[in-house]
C-alpha cells in the first residue's frame, strides 16, 4: 500500500513539475521570437519550435525537435545539434502553446534569439515591415499588437498609401471609434471615394453614436462611389443601429433609402425581414 502511494505521489509531483513550467496559455500570434512548446503526446513527448514571422509566408513555426521532462523536472532531449531545417506555416486559431522558460533553453540546446532570424530582422524598422507587421497582426485579430506597428510607421510617414486605413481598422477594433473617425477624415481628404475607407468611417461613425452622420456618409457614398461592395454591409449597419434603438421612424425611413441594397441580399436579407416584423411592417 506504501508503495502504490509513493509511487502516486511522484507521478502527480512530476505532473505538478512539468505543469508549474509549462502553461499553455498562449496562442500563436502571441509568440512571435519564441521558443513554444506544444501539448505533449500520450508518452509524455512534447514537440517544440520557434514561432517567427516571415514577411511573405507569414506566420512561421522553425521545428526544432521533441522532448521529455524527467522526475526532476530536467528538459530531455535527444538531439543536440540541429542538422536540418524543417518549417510550417502556422494558420493563427485558438490553439494553445506554452512558452519554454528562458532558464530551460540550454537544457534544448537552442539559444535565445536563434543566428538565422537576423535575416528575417533586415530593415525591422523600415515603414514598409512595419506596415506589413501591423497589416498582419490587424488579420489576425491581434489589434492592438497591430497598434504598437503602425504607429511607429505613423511617425515615419503618415502619408503612407493605406496606412490611416490600417490605423482605424485597429482603432475600430479596440473600441477608439474617436481616434478611427479623426484619422480616416484625413485619409478622405486625400481619397474621398475610396470605398473600404467610407465603410471603416461609417462603422466608426455608428459604434461613436453619430448615426445622422454615418447616414449622410453612407449616402453619399451610394451615390458618388463606383465600387459597390460594401453598400449592402453600410446600409445594414446603420438601419441595425436604428433597430437596436427602437427608433421606428428612423429605421423606416433610412430602409426607404437603402432597400436597392438589403432587400433580397442573401447576407442581410433575412435579418432585415426580421426586423421589419419585429416592428409590425
Amino acid at each position: 500500500m506504501n508503495k502504490i502511494f509513493t509511487f502516486l505521489f511522484l507521478v502527480l509531483t512530476f505532473n505538478l513539475s512539468a505543469q508549474s513550467q509549462l502553461q499553455f496559455d498562449k496562442k500563436y500570434v502571441q509568440c512571435e521570437d519564441k521558443w513554444v512548446a506544444f501539448p505533449a503526446d500520450s508518452t509524455g513527448v512534447y514537440n517544440f519550435g520557434f514561432i517567427y514571422i516571415d514577411e511573405t509566408a507569414g506566420l512561421t513555426l522553425e521545428y526544432g525537435d521533441t522532448f521529455k521532462i524527467d522526475e526532476k523536472g530536467k528538459f530531455i532531449t535527444e538531439k543536440k545539434v540541429k542538422t536540418n531545417s524543417m518549417k510550417y506555416r502556422l494558420q493563427p486559431n485558438n490553439n494553445l502553446v506554452a512558452l519554454i522558460p528562458e532558464s530551460k533553453l540550454k537544457e534544448l540546446y537552442v539559444d535565445k534569439v536563434p543566428d538565422w532570424l537576423k535575416i528575417y530582422k533586415h530593415n525591422e524598422n523600415s515603414i514598409t515591415r512595419l506596415f506589413r507587421w501591423g497589416f498582419l497582426y490587424n488579420g489576425w485579430n491581434e489589434c492592438e499588437k497591430a497598434l504598437e506597428y503602425l504607429e511607429k510607421a505613423n511617425k515615419i510617414d503618415p502619408d503612407l498609401k493605406g496606412l490611416r486605413v490600417e490605423l482605424a481598422y485597429s482603432y475600430n477594433c479596440l473600441g477608439r471609434y474617436q481616434d478611427a473617425i479623426t484619422v480616416l477624415q484625413k485619409a478622405l481628404e486625400l481619397n474621398p471615394l475610396d470605398a473600404y475607407t467610407n465603410k471603416e468611417l461609417i462603422y466608426a461613425e455608428i459604434k461613436n453614436g453619430n448615426l445622422d452622420n454615418a447616414r449622410v456618409v453612407c449616402l453619399k457614398v451610394f451615390k458618388e462611389c463606383q465600387d459597390k461592395t460594401y453598400n449592402p454591409e453600410n446600409a445594414y449597419n446603420i438601419l441595425h443601429a436604428f433597430f437596436l434603438k427602437k427608433d421606428v421612424a428612423n429605421f423606416k425611413s433610412w430602409l426607404a433609402e437603402s432597400d436597392t441594397y438589403l432587400i433580397g441580399d442573401p447576407k442581410f436579407g433575412s435579418s432585415v425581414e426580421q426586423m421589419k416584423k419585429e416592428f409590425g411592417q
